[in-house]
């Protein structure tokens, strides 16, 4: 089968003046993508700003025969996101690709953290993504075309101590990249998420000796896939790390179901072990699924 390539297509890759968004940035525009490189170029915890780090990484892929401009905008702000785009059709003359990617990290244990550490980090992950996207989509729906790969994480999928903000922003875009998918259907526009495993600035004291294993590059191929016009899914979460690549999922349990009578607190404890059984279980697309299964089973249709 021939290479997937991206000729003539237009991606904003955020936070990706190293780490994971550098080798996003790198390998779209290795395979023919015009590339709006946006980094804040601030430290991991969101303070400072620099657009060196943005202008290197555009250096380096057009040095390499491709083709990107650098933007230095904050994702954290209505007026960023709307400039991040804008500089896409002022360069380029469309938008195709969003890779939301932009991220800080401001850890703490629960009971220390406060509320200015909950702001910034929901600002730079969950409402950054939707900042840079609402705009991008508005280009995308009119043209029928689109593709937006939101970065989430294990922290929300699964929980992290000390990641209760980071947690609570990464899970958040698993909600936004649901409700993408579905809005976005009719218009040929896909969405879907990564949750990365990889060694970067943000993870090296964390990772030790693994780091070494997990290079931002081998994210970077499922990116490039779920950004290409030939991906076929929509609204999926894939963990990646270390050329390993696995889907996250959603599931509902069969559970219990009690209609001869009102539930009480006593019928949760015991069928708890029904409730929590995993061995049988549906993955809905989207929320109605589970409003029509429970209209189904408390109103047959044939009743």
């Amino acid at each position: 089968m021939a290479d997937l390539g991206f000729d003539g297509k237009v991606a904003i890759v955020t936070g990706a003046g190293g780490g994971l968004g550098k080798q996003h940035a790198l390998l779209l525009a290795k395979r023919g993508a015009l590339v709006v490189v946006n980094d804040l170029g601030g430290a991991v915890d969101g303070s400072g700003g620099s657009a060196t780090p943005a202008e290197q990484v555009v250096e380096e892929i057009n040095a390499a025969g491709g083709d990107a401009v650098a933007d230095a905008h904050s994702v954290g702000t209505p007026e960023g996101g709307e400039a991040i785009v804008q500089a896409a059709i002022d360069a380029f003359g469309r938008v195709d690709i969003v890779v939301n990617n932009a991220g800080i990290l401001r850890d703490k244990a629960f009971h220390n953290m406060d509320a200015d550490m909950v702001e910034a980090v929901l600002t730079v992950h969950l409402k950054g993504a939707f900042y840079v996207t609402r705009p991008a989509w508005k280009h995308m729906r009119e043209q029928g075309y689109g593709r937006v790969v939101n970065t989430s994480s294990s922290a929300g999928i699964l929980g992290n101590f000390g990641q209760a903000n980071y947690g609570a922003a990464k899970m958040g875009l698993v909600g936004l990249t649901n409700v993408l998918a579905i809005e976005g259907e009719r218009y040929n526009i896909k969405a879907n998420a990564i949750s990365p495993i990889a060694g970067t600035r943000m993870t090296g004291e964390v990772l030790g000796k693994l780091q070494d294993l997990l290079d931002p590059a081998f994210v970077s191929p499922v990116v490039a896939f779920l950004a290409h016009e030939d991906c076929p899914v929509s609204g999926n979460i894939y963990s990646v790390g270390g050329g390993r690549v696995v889907r996250f999922f959603i599931g509902m349990t069969e559970g219990y179901l009690k209609t001869d009578a009102p539930l009480t607190i006593e019928d949760v404890r015991d069928h708890l072990a029904e409730i929590d059984d995993t061995s049988t279980f549906t993955v809905p697309w989207q929320a109605t699924d589970e409003t029509f299964l429970v209209r189904d089973l408390l109103m047959p249709r044939n009743s």
